[in-house]
């Protein structure tokens, strides 16, 4: 598995190319947008294709926020958990107001939010289908 790595301003593209069975390439892509924090550490923000805008008000419910980086470490998004398990019970809501809280607190003390929109669209709701 190799990764090669591209830089553009602030944003860090990653590809991981995949041999299977030495037939297949799988290419799997996600852009790395640096969080940028005022200097009292109030906003968080990252450029999106949208332009500049609040981890808090738009990545939390972007579907393409795959994760928040702590230096070169991934932790996925905790939205994205809580959507894959949510299940027929009364207990989604409260699911994915906890998942959100948690992502909070991640952007906290990350550096970087991993995205995989491609074909730069924008925000995306992940509520919204």
């Amino acid at each position: 598995m190799g990764e090669i790595r591209v830089f553009f301003r602030e944003i860090t593209v990653k590809t991981d190319i995949i041999i299977s069975d030495g037939h297949e390439i799988t290419l799997q892509t996600m852009k790395t947008l640096v969080i940028q924090r005022d200097e009292k550490k109030v906003r968080a923000m990252v450029d999106c294709a949208d332009g500049e805008v609040s981890i808090y008000r738009n990545c939390a419910f972007c579907i393409h926020c795959k994760g928040i980086f702590f230096g070169e470490k991934l932790s996925p998004s905790p939205q994205d958990a809580a959507m894959k398990s949510l299940t027929s019970s009364g207990s989604g809501d409260e699911a994915l107001m906890n998942a959100a809280m948690q992502f909070n607190s991640l952007v906290n003390s990350g550096t970087a939010v991993a995205c995989d929109d491609d074909e730069n669209t924008g925000f995306k709701s992940r509520y919204r289908r």
